[in-house]
């Protein structure tokens, strides 16, 4: 009897044990490589918060290994993963508002990005996350351009007749009034799509366009430079329950882990887009770029497509609209 007691008693122990460690174990999805600065960022955090020796782990599922990449937010919101890497605007469908995180010509370089994270507007974002249970952790925009199998595309005008995939709603609504065809994908998808054809055209991240080797299959690439057209919010999310659920010690580190990835994210994104032009160049790929006169072109056609039916379409569209133009 007194050895089935003591055997019932380390099972127990075991049983706890495995509790505990798999309540201080999270597990963060993104849809990129390794070798990309969205995972990068991912992972100063879950190094930090492992040196900090608060009994909590971060476990890291690159490359849509664990959801795929437009189905994170859901499942971030209910609580069924613990954190994420995420263009916001993957998730506009829940929240029209979010859509507004990808608007062309919104956001002017990256110093203006910076100020976009710390402004009222993003504060009216951040409320619509906690009303959904997520919480950011680490801000950061990210810049990007245009790349053509046959062509270079700098204007409105270069978009006419083309199959192209565009990053979210606000740029599909934009190209279509130029005349393009859009085909809905994945930023990873994007290769295999103009490899078989099924695309001549695409726009996506400057790290995007690297990490998914896009140099290979295009003839010209129009970065982001001195005019930037396309700047897409993909912050570090956190389910907000999870997070309130840690121990004091082990928020902090978190935060104190984040503050310093974001330092990091916009640094990072600086280099991103001379890096990329840099890429594409060395593997032969002829480098465009976007003129004053084009980009105010793209930001017309952008004001009678994207932002009126980012306002028609969402309540409150206005006056996140205004917020978002008023930060200078």
């Amino acid at each position: 009897m007194k050895l089935s007691f003591t055997a019932t008693v380390a099972a127990a122990a075991l049983f706890t044990s495995g509790i505990a460690a798999s309540a201080t174990e999270l597990r963060l999805s993104h849809q990129w490589s390794t070798s990309d600065v969205r995972h990068e960022v991912a992972q100063i955090v879950a190094d930090e918060v492992a040196a900090a020796d608060v009994d909590l782990e971060i476990k890291i599922f690159p490359s849509a290994s664990l959801f795929k990449a437009r189905e994170q937010y859901n499942p971030l919101s209910r609580g069924q993963l613990d954190m994420t890497v995420l263009p916001l605007s993957y998730a506009g469908g829940q929240q029209p508002a979010y859509n507004l995180t990808l608007m062309p010509g919104l956001v002017k370089n990256h110093d203006h990005a910076a100020r976009m994270n710390d402004s009222e507007f993003m504060g009216k974002i951040e409320e619509i996350m906690a009303g959904d249970d997520v919480k950011v952790l680490v801000h950061g925009y990210l810049a990007g351009g245009f790349a053509g199998k046959d062509g270079c595309i700098t204007a409105p005008e270069h978009m006419e007749g083309k199959q192209t995939r565009a990053a979210g709603k606000a740029f599909e609504q934009m190209l279509a009034g130029a005349g393009a065809s859009i085909a809905s994908m994945a930023s990873s998808e994007i290769y295999n799509a103009m490899q078989t054809g099924v695309l001549d055209a695409a726009n996506t991240s400057s790290s995007s366009f690297v990490s998914y080797r896009i140099y290979e299959q295009v003839a010209c690439y129009t970065p982001a430079g001195e005019y930037a057209l396309w700047f897409m919010y993909q912050p570090l999310l956190m389910n907000k329950a999870t997070f309130d659920g840690l121990t004091e010690d082990q928020q902090a580190a978190l935060m104190a882990a984040s503050e310093k990835a974001q330092a990091y994210y916009l640094e990072e994104a600086k280099k991103q887009d001379a890096e990329s032009a840099k890429v594409f160049a060395d593997n032969g790929v002829e480098i465009a770029q976007m003129n004053a006169e084009e980009f105010e072109a793209w930001r017309a056609l952008a004001q009678e497509t994207s932002y009126k039916a980012f306002v028609e379409e969402t309540p409150g569209g206005q006056d996140l609209l205004d917020l978002a133009l008023s930060v200078d």
